[in-house]
């Protein structure tokens, strides 16, 4: 039977708590990872945050679904055995915010403009099965693929599968004015880059999201120190993404001391990973990022930096995640400065070899720069590598990594889908996540299409397990750790346990005051 052969409409009422009246309210939430646009054609990064929030999707993922269920949609199906005909039915009368009518029409129109302005490093890479999308009536739409591929309806939602207003949004280039036109649960008031975003409950919506506020702040901090500040002063109720150990730590202190806060501890999927360009002399040689392979101490990165927010992780996959393995323990075992060395000899290299690391300094948290100065102790202290480390905002950060600047860089990654396709596919192919062409052909070729045509995705192991021990043949991609996510909170601020969907994105719908609901 294809995978998720029928989804059907999610059904089910909301639960107030706290027994008082709903009275308006509304909610500000702090968090250092900015929107690097409000287009959902060109992003495959944390502006998802803002997208699942004001835009729909046909299906999505609801706190503690692990498939997707019918947001825009009201029911899907593969329409053969082979998961290459998908079809979507929509419900009846929707709009997006300006009033204009959301149909198949547009839903085709969405899809087809990531594909025909394929933004480098960008969602198209998504969509790799995709062969065309047809209209069968107003509210029907049919994707056909080239492949067999099973995880297509994860595919869908995704938030850069986003459905935008065709009159809003040119066909073949970004939309450029500073707006934004969706049909989710909340619609954009206002917004300016750097500092907010004005999120407004949205009565037009039709989806599975029930919300429990009125409206949602989201403020923008360059580090975390000044964002948990601005919780302890109320001047912001909740924090998402980018606080670092100390301040985990800090939270939990002061809420022992009787402090008005809370800490939300959810069990993450987001990775942390550095990636080697193969334009660099030295980067491209496959016995220098072996040497590194063989020297980074995991768990002296994890506990002097994170102190115990994050774990080591030895495959692409993490724990948690279907085909998860330790390739990469099985294969270099604990750090060695003297089998770092004899991989470097092999290959004839006899002097320190000379990398630049480069890191984001805005993207994911203020613990990134110790962590690069943790990476370079531990290879400087080898004697066999002489690192130079450099960073930029995000941004210009992407450009660079995009143009091939980088030596070697450090990635997040936070997962499209619960899937463990998603933490290996987005990585490989001459158009991938992280900008560098990289294409294992046995990969790309055999066990990604093979592991597509298995629905039942938990018996798809074998061949991710496979693609990791070639991912740690080759270490173009070396995996650091992964994380856990935390919510600090005012105490009188709930939902937050609610407020992680499988994407790890923030459902900001599920904040609500005790008080108030």
């Amino acid at each position: 039977m294809a995978a998720l052969a029928s989804i059907s409409l999610l059904g089910g009422c909301g639960l107030l708590s706290g027994g008082g009246s709903q009275a308006q309210q509304e909610i500000t939430v702090g968090t250092t990872s900015e929107p690097s646009t409000l287009d959902p054609a060109a992003s495959w990064d944390g502006s998802w945050e803002l997208y699942r929030n004001v835009f729909q999707t046909l299906v999505a993922f609801p706190t503690g679904s692990s498939a997707p269920q019918p947001d825009a949609a009201q029911s899907c199906e593969f329409q053969d055995k082979s998961s290459r005909t998908f079809t979507c039915t929509l419900r009846k009368g929707m709009t997006f915010s300006d009033g204009a009518t959301l149909d198949a029409n547009a839903v085709k129109y969405s899809i087809d403009r990531i594909v025909k302005i394929n933004v480098k490093a960008g969602p198209k890479g998504l969509l790799s099965s995709l062969d065309h999308v047809s209209v069968d009536n107003d509210l029907t739409v049919t994707f056909h693929l080239n492949k067999p591929d099973a995880t297509f309806p994860y595919v869908l939602g995704a938030p850069a599968m986003s459905i935008v207003d065709p009159k809003a949004y040119p066909a073949d280039r970004l939309r450029d004015d500073g707006g934004l036109t969706g049909s989710g649960p909340y619609t954009l008031d206002s917004y300016k880059a750097g500092d907010r975003a004005v999120l407004k409950k949205n009565d037009s919506y039709q989806g599975f999201a029930q919300p429990k506020n009125d409206g949602v702040t989201i403020r923008y901090f360059r580090d975390s120190k000044t964002m948990v500040d601005a919780l302890k002063n109320k001047q912001i109720d909740v924090t998402y993404r980018g606080i670092t150990a100390d301040e985990v730590e800090d939270v939990r202190n002061e809420k022992a001391a009787g402090k008005p806060l809370e800490l939300v501890e959810n069990t993450g999927s987001e990775i942390r990973f550095l990636v080697f360009n193969p334009k660099d002399p030295e980067a491209a040689n496959p016995a220098v990022r072996r040497a590194v392979a063989q020297l980074v101490d995991r768990d002296a990165l994890v506990a002097k930096v994170y102190k115990g927010t994050a774990e080591p992780l030895y495959s692409m996959v993490p724990t948690g995640v279907n085909g998860h393995t330790t390739s990469f323990f099985d294969t270099f075992g604990s750090p060695s400065v003297d089998k770092a060395k004899q991989i470097l000899r092999k290959a004839g290299i006899t002097g320190p070899v000379p990398l630049t690391f480069w890191y984001t300094t805005d993207r994911y948290g203020s613990s990134m720069a110790a962590e690069f100065q943790e990476l370079k102790r531990q290879l400087d202290a080898s004697g066999l590598f002489r690192i130079t480390l450099d960073s930029r905002p995000w941004k210009t950060y992407t450009e660079g990594f995009q143009a091939g600047e980088f030596p070697v860089f450090g990635r997040g990654w936070f997962p499209d889908f619960p899937d463990p396709d998603n933490f290996i596919a987005p990585f490989v192919g001459k158009e991938n996540a992280v900008g560098t062409p990289y294409e294992p052909r046995e990969i790309t070729t055999q066990l990604i299409p093979q592991s597509r045509e298995i629905s039942d995705r938990g018996a798809a192991s074998k061949q991710f397990e496979r693609a990791q021990d070639i991912l740690v043949d080759d270490v173009r991609l070396l995996p650091l750790w992964q994380g856990k996510l935390y919510i600090a909170a005012s105490d009188d601020i709930a939902g937050g346990e609610r407020a992680m969907d499988p994407q790890t994105v923030m459902q900001m719908w599920e904040l609500h005051r005790k008080t108030s609901w």
